[in-house]
């Protein structure tokens, strides 16, 4: 059975286009929504022509600008980190993505709620990213991480969690000898 695989940004909602997060109205904007929009397209331009470590520096500075601009706790930081993570996952830098999802997930419960859909597909990408890490990029550590933030999060009989342990189960249990390999011995 395939499980599907989740990429970044996940349900872009028109919260995202406004203007200033509540506690923010009255402030001064310098980056308008219409300019995020710009400088993320721009990014996944660059991504898709295939200059991954330009388009890493334009998130890099974008995550700057907007941290300047939002702070850590917004849903604009939020979403410039998850591109982030995509990035790095793209230039198979797995264990510097996986970090940028996971601190996206955490970020998306402060501002969203551990309820909200949106952190759900957040941390279904985090899954998804750590399922497919080669086992040398230190998958077991990173699996045990991922276990504890979604059990923190959804609980410990959420379906995601469910998934989450499966696989890591199965990484550290030995698997069961096969009948032709007990045949042989």
């Amino acid at each position: 059975m395939s499980e599907p695989l989740y990429r970044p940004w996940g349900t872009v909602t028109p919260e995202f286009w406004t203007e200033f997060a509540a506690g923010a109205v009255g402030a001064q904007q310098s980056l308008a929504p219409d300019t995020l929009r710009a400088r993320l397209v721009k990014v996944a331009e660059v991504a898709q022509g295939g200059r991954l470590d330009d388009a890493a520096a334009l998130a890099v500075q974008l995550d700057q600008d907007v941290t300047a601009e939002y702070g850590d706790v917004h849903l604009h930081t939020v979403q410039v980190r998850e591109v982030r993570g995509y990035l790095a996952a793209l230039m198979a830098d797995h264990t510097t993505g996986l970090a940028w999802y996971l601190h996206a997930v955490q970020l998306r419960v402060t501002v969203q709620g551990p309820g909200h859909p949106d952190v759900e597909e957040a941390t279904r990408r985090a899954y998804s990213l750590w399922r497919v890490m080669p086992p040398e990029a230190d998958r077991q550590r990173l699996g045990a991480e991922l276990l504890t933030i979604a059990t923190d999060i959804h609980g410990s009989d959420s379906h995601i969690v469910r998934r989450i342990r499966e696989r890591l189960y199965s990484l550290v249990l030995p698997a069961a000898p096969t009948s032709a390999q007990l045949n042989s011995a």
